[in-house]
Order: C-alpha cells, then structure tokens, then sequence
C-alpha cells in the first residue's frame, strides 16, 4: 500500500469498495496503514475523547453524527469506522429515507457497537388521539430502522415549556420505554431559552436535551447557568446547530470555520457531544480533525470573535418578532427555514420544516406596505420569507 496515502482518499477508496474499512491501532504509526477484512465494517479505535452522558451512563465520543441531510451510506460508512459512535435522525428527515438509511447501514452491525437516536414532532395542545398518532409513528420510525428500539428518543423541536411538563406527553414517554421501545427519553429545542432546560428539570421525565449551542446565541451567560442546572440534575446535554448557519455573512457565499464553531462547543465540559450533520468526506474530515484536537487556538479564537457582531443566518429564536407580526407568524421557524435553505444548501429540509408548519400559501399578504417586523439580530425578514415561500410549491421531487 502507497504509505503516502492520505486519510480522506483512504476512506473514500474503502466506502466505495463497500465497506472497506481500516483501523489504527495505538501501536501503529500513521504512515502504516493496515487493511482489514473488506467484507465487513470494522470500527477503528478511535483517538476522540469520550465523555458520559449524564444519568444515562452512556459513554460517547464528543463528535457524533446528525444524520438528517445526509443521504450517501457511504459517508455513513465512513464515519462509523472512523470511531463514531452515536448517530442521530428523525421520523420527518427526507420523508423517512433517512431512518431507512440508517436502518439499512446498521442493520448488520453489533447493536452495542452503535448509539440511535430519532426524534417525532407533534402538535400543542395536544390532539384527542396523540397518544396513537405517536404510537404510529415511532412504530413506523422502528420499522424503517429496522431495530425493536432506539438508544435515545427525542420529543422534536420543542419550545413551549407547557408541551414538555404536560402529563399525557410524560405518561407516553414513560410507557415506551417499559414497553423497550427507547431505552431513554428527552427533547430536542431550538429555542435557546433557560425557561426550557428549567421546566425539563422540574419534569423529571427527560433523560437527554439536544439543544442549539453556539458563539452566536443569545441570553448565552444565562443559557449555560440553567444548563450547568440540567447537568446537575442528572440530565445529559447533546449539541446542535454548532456551526450557527454554517456561513458567515448574511449572503449565504462563505462557509464558517467549522472547527473552530465545534471546539468552542466543546470547551464547555456540560456538552457530552455535538452533531454536526457532515453530508461528505471533506466535512467529515473536518470534524474529526477537530475532535483529535479539541482545544481552541489563538487564531480560532480571534476569528470567532470577530464573527461575534457579525450578522450571520442564526436566528436567535427570541421570539420578539413573533409579537411584532400581524399574522402572528412563527418566523424563528422560518428563519430556520431560511438558513437550512440558503446556508445548509438543502432545500429538501426547508420544504420539510415548513410543511411541519401548515402554514397557508397567502402568509405575509395582509402587509402591503412591507413587514412589521425589526428584527433585534437585523434579519431583514420579510425578504427572507418571501424567499423561502417558493419552497412551499416545489414538489419534493425535485428537491431531492
């Protein structure tokens, strides 16, 4: 084997040869690299640092995987013989391709050997049959992932404290793991609200948060005082949306110091892990050369505070906008949108999150004379909803 072989085209040779995976041992130098059975999916030994999460007692690396845009197995190949450990999806993400993907992939892997987590919305207040639409539903997600459980279970986007403490959404958690269907539960949220992290403690039904964390969030000083809160009572703090948009200006053109918006996330010992949704080898790449070398250097330091002021596509999901629209609108959704849209690239996603909206066609037509919204981040929000609302029209197929 040519010795000067580097890891990126090493791991899209043995993707492609159909899970070719290589590992390397602690005793072995980085220019020997050895192969290993091309039939199957070797996990190598990895050189990440594992933290434990919370109460779960589950021990992760700090790096996991948000599967949700990807949709090459390939990469999902190479990032389980790279050492991750915990991949995370949803019942709506691709309109179910992603569970079957994941279902596919681990379908012949050890069970121990992978962390699964996925997440089902539902509506607030809550519906007469809530308790069967998410029987359903979770069946169905089960189905596609082919497994009788998943590790970890997640209430989807929440950010109404009433929907996380409300008894009948706490009694259907606690019914599917004594029926072995998740061996723990929690919520995932966008809001960067401490009210939110407070009310889960106060619940005490909820295992784990998947919860936005970024440079750029708001309230942060008070964000991290109710997550040390959380972190006391046992729960267990997962990180999304690290890369805040994932570009660094409004227009969408330069993509962010990945790296450098993880290590940040990192620095806080409370995070047990992040999951950044890597769509291809080079961004895998990236994360991983970041989770070898987890701490923040002067110039990763200095280029994030210049990005501090900065306008970028995180939406601080303050909600102040929401009081300002006539239409009461749920425009840090469609921000959200926007982002996924424009910063991620991924059109598929916007359509999907506004479909979980069933907002009506005519939004924003009772404004004539422009919107009413100022928002506090600067976000000119009326031209990015009438960017996104195109979406609303575009059939999937020719999103995906």
């Amino acid at each position: 084997m040519n010795k000067s072989i580097n890891r990126r085209n090493f791991l899209r040779i043995s993707a492609v040869a159909g899970a070719g995976a290589a590992f390397l041992p602690k005793s072995v130098s980085a220019g020997a690299i050895q192969p290993v059975d091309v039939k199957s999916d070797v996990k190598k030994e990895t050189e990440i640092s594992v933290r434990t999460l919370g109460k779960t007692g589950i021990e992760i690396p700090i790096l996991s995987m948000g599967v949700m845009r990807a949709d090459n197995p390939s990469v999902l190949r190479a990032a389980y013989n790279s050492g991750i450990k915990h991949f995370d999806t949803a019942h709506g993400y691709q309109e179910g391709k992603n569970e079957e993907m994941c279902g596919n992939f681990f379908k012949d892997k050890p069970r121990d050997s992978f962390i699964i987590s996925t997440k089902i919305h539902f509506n607030y207040p809550l519906k007469d049959n809530f308790e069967k639409e998410m029987d359903d539903n979770l069946a169905l997600s089960l189905k596609r992932l082919q497994m009788d459980y998943v590790d970890i279970f997640y209430l989807h986007a929440v950010k109404d404290n009433e929907a996380l403490t409300e008894k009948r959404v706490i009694e259907w958690l606690e019914k599917i793991k004594k029926e072995g269907k998740a061996k723990f539960t929690g919520l995932s949220t966008h809001a960067g609200k401490p009210e939110i992290l407070d009310a889960a403690i106060e619940a005490n039904a909820y295992d784990v948060i998947l919860m936005s964390y970024n440079f750029k969030m708001g309230r942060l000083d008070q964000w991290e005082v109710a997550m040390d809160r959380a972190v006391k009572a046992g729960i267990g703090l997962i990180a999304m949306k690290t890369m805040a948009g994932g570009v660094e200006g409004a227009d969408g053109k330069k993509k962010v110091n990945g790296q450098a918006c993880l290590k940040w996330a990192w620095k806080n010992s409370n995070i047990t892990t992040a999951i950044p949704g890597f769509t291809n080898y080079d961004l895998l790449d990236d994360c991983l050369a970041a989770a070898k070398s987890p701490e923040l250097t002067e110039t990763e330091n200095t280029y994030l505070a210049s990005l501090k002021n900065t306008e970028m596509m995180y939406c601080q999901q303050c909600n102040k906008c929401e009081e300002q629209c006539p239409e009461h609108l749920p425009i840090p959704d469609l921000m959200r949108v926007y982002m996924y849209a424009y910063g991620y690239k991924h059109a598929q996603l916007s359509k999907e999150t506004l479909n979980e909206l069933h907002l009506s066609k005519d939004i924003c037509n009772s404004c004539t004379n422009g919107c009413k919204v100022h928002c506090v981040s600067g976000f000119k929000v009326g031209e990015k909803i009438a960017a996104v609302k195109p979406v609303m029209d575009i059939p999937y197929v020719l999103l995906s």
